[in-house]
């Protein structure tokens, strides 16, 4: 867990906040005792989550593709190959959904927008610390032209039918 006080804070508010705009169908499937809290969210998202990760094209036609998502400090985070269609569409439009589903009736739903980090500055040296921590080398090793992603979230939710460790 990366999470300081102020950002699980932050990250309840928008919890709560996209609750309150979502819809009745959503917030019936996902009534209240089913919605997981920012500290669940965190104690949940610890190791590397398959995303589902939906980006536009130039036509307007959507497309979706798989990463490894890593949740930190309130935000997913991945890595791509910078020369990628997605990478590609991500710098063009940047408006970007993604979704963890790993079993039926546990989610966490996601739009934002991408933002590529730079090298050398902190959120870059945090992720890059995170993977080389997680799979024993850097992203950079697989490639000259990695691409390390934080989704800026507008709106995100959570829920589970039930929990695993309840």
């Amino acid at each position: 867990m990366y999470e300081t006080d102020a950002e699980l804070t932050a990250l309840q508010q928008l919890l709560d906040a996209s609750f309150a705009r979502a819809s009745d169908h959503l917030t019936g499937i996902m009534r209240p005792e089913r919605r997981l809290t920012a500290e669940q969210l965190v104690a949940d998202l610890t190791g590397i989550a398959v995303l589902n990760v939906a980006t536009v094209t130039a036509r307007g036609e959507p497309r979706i593709s798989a990463v490894d998502g890593h949740f930190l400090h309130g935000c997913w985070h991945f890595t791509t190959d910078g020369g990628s269609a997605k990478a590609r569409q991500l710098r063009a439009r940047p408006a970007i959904s993604v979704s963890y589903t790993p079993r039926d009736g546990y989610g966490v739903f996601c739009h934002g927008r991408a933002r590529f980090l730079d090298r050398g500055s902190p959120d870059f040296t945090v992720l890059s610390e995170h993977c080389i921590r997680t799979y024993g080398q850097s992203p950079d090793e697989w490639g000259g032209n990695i691409a390390y992603v934080r989704v800026e979230p507008a709106w995100l939710v959570g829920f589970a039918f039930a929990r695993e460790d309840a």
